[in-house]
């Protein structure tokens, strides 16, 4: 569908990688792709972390924000049917997240409110950029469907878009993921997003980039610069606050300044699993937390992500609700 079109060089891990990380990222690619595609793979490797169930969506690989609108939005279907059908035979153990055209606003709304309101979709997963263009700019319509679904938002980067200082050493994952989510929560948060839309729920991978840690800065700079008021009403702190972020930040101290800050409430498991850069014992690292409390470790563990995904029990009711036959071209059948 995508192969006469779909420019991998294009992509920031890709474009601003030396040879070795390229050669790495290709066997890497090989080792994992069984955890990819099969299913059955991935359940067992839940089991060995002890997670009772994931929330599935595609690989930031795929968000392919390139393609035109028409084609963006078949592929994001395909892709939507195929998670559909997993929920569907194991529902007591996936939810799942979107994927939306969202270089095309209108339709990444219409294509999130058939996920939800037709495959009982929990929520959408997107990037941190759209081919450099802010996720900020231009896509109200699509916030405000989120908002209106009331439904989580997974945020996760792939590569920092100006990463020609980030080629060496994997920097461009290493130090360019959590740059890139920095500067689209910054983006977010000045642009004023999350005040016109103050029920968001925007949970961003590898514990919120940079930004989760440093909100004093901004708060100073909104305080003494009129260039930092241009939107945004109020301290950036109170639009921080009602961002969500995930464990994936291999250090116990980290983790501690984040709930010290946000609160045990805003924290969820991540895993970044099956790739190299992935924590793969989140119960154990959550264990050996000294400074958490049962009740926030229980909410870290599972409460919290349960209550933004909307798992109430046992799940074999929130697979696919039965509606109108869709036409073929957007359908399993185009796989």
């Amino acid at each position: 569908m995508v192969k006469d079109v779909f420019q991998r060089e294009r992509e920031p891990s890709h474009r601003f990688s030396n040879a070795l990380t390229r050669a790495t990222n290709a066997r890497q690619a090989q080792n994992v792709a069984v955890c990819l595609t099969s299913v059955e793979q991935r359940l067992r490797d839940m089991d060995k972390m002890g997670v009772d169930v994931q929330a599935i969506s595609c690989s930031p690989f795929q968000f392919m924000y390139a393609l035109d609108e028409e084609r963006g939005a078949r592929t994001a279907r395909v892709i939507n049917e195929n998670l559909a059908a997993i929920v569907e035979k194991h529902p007591d153990r996936f939810v799942a997240l979107a994927d939306v055209p969202l270089q095309a606003p209108a339709a990444a709304a219409e294509e999130l409110e058939y996920c939800v309101r037709r495959l009982g979709f929990r929520g959408v997963e997107i990037g941190t950029n759209v081919v450099g263009g802010e996720i900020s700019h231009g896509r109200d319509v699509f916030w405000a469907k989120v908002q209106e679904l009331d439904v989580v938002v997974f945020m996760h980067p792939n590569g920092f878009t100006s990463g020609e200082r980030l080629g060496e050493h994997y920097f461009i994952n290493a130090i360019g993921n959590p740059l890139d989510s920095t500067v689209a929560i910054g983006y977010l948060v000045f642009d004023g997003v999350l005040e016109r839309f103050p029920r968001l729920k925007i949970v961003s991978a590898h514990g919120g980039g940079y930004v989760s840690h440093y909100p004093g800065r901004m708060d100073h700079m909104w305080d003494a610069r009129a260039d930092a008021r241009t939107v945004l009403k109020k301290k950036p702190r109170q639009s921080l606050a009602r961002l969500y972020f995930d464990t994936v930040v291999f250090d116990r101290e980290q983790l501690r300044h984040l709930v010290s800050l946000w609160g045990a409430d805003h924290i969820v498991v991540g895993t970044d699993y099956p790739y190299d850069m992935g924590w793969y014992d989140p119960r154990g690292f959550l264990d050996g937390c000294q400074f958490l409390t049962d009740g926030d470790r229980a909410k870290i563990l599972g409460l919290n992500a349960a209550r933004l995904l909307k798992i109430t029990g046992r799940l074999p009711s929130m697979g696919r609700r039965p509606g109108p036959k869709r036409p073929r071209t957007t359908g399993r059948r185009r796989r």
